[in-house]
């Protein structure tokens, strides 16, 4: 488990699955994801089988925050797109559990992603893809060391509109930079 102030991650469980199908069926939940269409249980099962199969580094890990004596599922983030050579990946995140948004918890999740990548797998650029219309997390990821790279103008139809897509990385000395000064 990655342990941080308020938060840990851990690997996915099947018992996950559930809370899953619930979050990713609410419209609020996923109207920054790319999902956009309804997700049965039978295809979030086939999706963990298949996550069992990829390489550990690209197997989502489940957000949890404590709660009393325990810890309580809120959302997952994982590394996706690993490129070895070039020393990169892709990572994507969402905060199922609404009642926990607008605390930090993202920021924080994304925080020790960062140090992960960076400290254990030796990363050297990870970034993300934000829409737009998602301004409390493109502010979480600037609050996580992001910057805006660039913009794929109107890449992403939602709702009877194009919005755009912005492009938002991590340099592993831009990350070090900031570790040390912080």
């Amino acid at each position: 488990m990655i342990y941080g102030k308020r938060i840990r991650l851990r690997g996915v469980e099947q018992e996950d699955l559930i809370q899953f199908v619930t979050w990713l069926n609410d419209p609020e939940v996923i109207a920054n994801l790319e999902m956009y269409r309804p997700l049965s249980m039978a295809e979030e099962q086939h999706w963990f089988e298949g996550m069992l199969k990829r390489p550990p580094d690209e197997r989502p890990l489940v957000i949890e925050i404590s709660e009393g004596d325990g810890w309580r599922m809120i959302g997952n983030l994982s590394l996706l797109n690993i490129d070895w050579r070039n020393r990169s990946a892709e990572v994507g995140i969402f905060i199922g559990d609404k009642s926990c948004w607008n605390q930090g918890y993202g920021t924080e999740a994304m925080k020790l992603m960062l140090r992960h990548a960076f400290e254990m797998l030796n990363l050297n650029r990870v970034y993300l893809r934000v829409y737009e219309t998602n301004p409390r997390a493109i502010r979480a990821y600037q609050k996580a060391g992001y910057v805006v790279e660039g913009r794929d103008r109107q890449g992403e139809y939602r709702n009877g509109k194009y919005w755009d897509v912005i492009r938002m990385s991590v340099l592993h000395e831009e990350w070090k930079s900031a570790e040390d000064q912080g």
